[in-house]
């Protein structure tokens, strides 16, 4: 009699255990935002240091395509705006001699002036000296205007190739493999030595550090339910029990749809649903694909 008396509350408890597993309002699966990361530039692979597994920050640098017929047509194209740029006039020696003759017509007209002054000349000879200087200052303006316009025809020039010197820098850097966003590599599609084109997959990437759990809960529950609330989530581990989680609801969709073959709701009877997306930080231990249970 005693015996039975000892039995019964651990029969009532493990009763109880089994009860509660099992018991939860939603379920679903584990996802994460996947990013496909595509080559930028045409050529070969030249470095490629990824592997599958692998965490990357952003800004990392993990190899480059091969980038030589580029780098050939920038110096091409430096070398034309070189050749261009040495055609420039030399406006300070073409003006030398101008220069000097005014300044000669200057002292000259200087001497003049004082000759004059004291009556010793004609006032012939001061207008004389001062045409020659008018004369050498409109011919130093004319050739300063004629070289300028020759430089900036030349300049003008240049300008068309060093925009295509600006492309080619652009077409360089994209054959940089940079990453550019933080999380795990999924998948990787090709090796060094390979052949890529712009748009060819290179590795597909996605932030671990947060899951999503997408569920699906019934027109009953969704008055239950609402953005930013804090839910719990249990995922099997395994000693064949739940491991638990706090996850907090981001999305609920405004439209029903047909219960997912592979998923359960609470009543499973019905046949229009309502996916919800759950947040859920992530330890290491959860997996996208993985199966998890939802309770309000």
């Amino acid at each position: 009699m005693k015996k039975t008396i000892l039995l019964l509350p651990i029969s009532l408890v493990l009763l109880s255990c089994s009860n509660k597993k099992g018991q939860y309002d939603a379920s679903g699966t584990f996802e994460a935002i996947e990013v496909k990361i595509a080559s930028q530039a045409n050529g070969v692979i030249e470095q490629l240091n990824i592997s599958e597994g692998q965490t990357l920050e952003i800004g990392q640098f993990l190899g480059y395509i091969d980038s030589t017929q580029l780098y050939l047509k920038k110096q091409q194209l430096e070398a034309q705006i070189k050749v261009l740029l040495n055609k420039k006039p030399n406006i300070i020696v073409q003006l030398s001699s101008l220069e000097e003759q005014l300044r000669q017509a200057k002292r000259e007209q200087k001497r003049v002036q004082n000759l004059v002054s004291g009556n010793a000349a004609p006032q012939k000879l001061l207008d004389d000296a001062n045409s020659q200087v008018e004369i050498i200052e409109n011919k130093i303006r004319a050739q300063k205007s004629t070289l300028s316009i020759n430089t900036t025809s030349l300049i003008n020039e240049t300008e068309p190739l060093q925009m295509q010197i600006r492309q080619l820098n652009d077409q360089l850097e994209k054959c940089k493999i940079i990453n550019k966003v933080k999380g795990t590599v999924l998948i990787k599609y090709v090796e060094e030595n390979e052949m890529v084109s712009p748009g060819s997959p290179l590795y597909n990437i996605a932030n671990l550090d947060t899951l999503t759990l997408r569920a699906y809960i019934t027109g009953n529950q969704l008055p239950e339910v609402k953005i930013n609330q804090e839910v719990e989530v249990l995922v099997d581990n395994e000693s064949n029990g739940y491991k638990t989680y706090k996850g907090t609801i981001g999305w609920i969709s405004d439209k029903a749809e047909f219960t997912p073959k592979t998923i359960q709701t609470k009543d499973e009877r019905a046949n229009l649903v309502y996916a919800v997306k759950i947040e859920v930080p992530n330890d290491g231990f959860l997996k996208i694909g993985m199966y998890g249970e939802v309770n309000f």
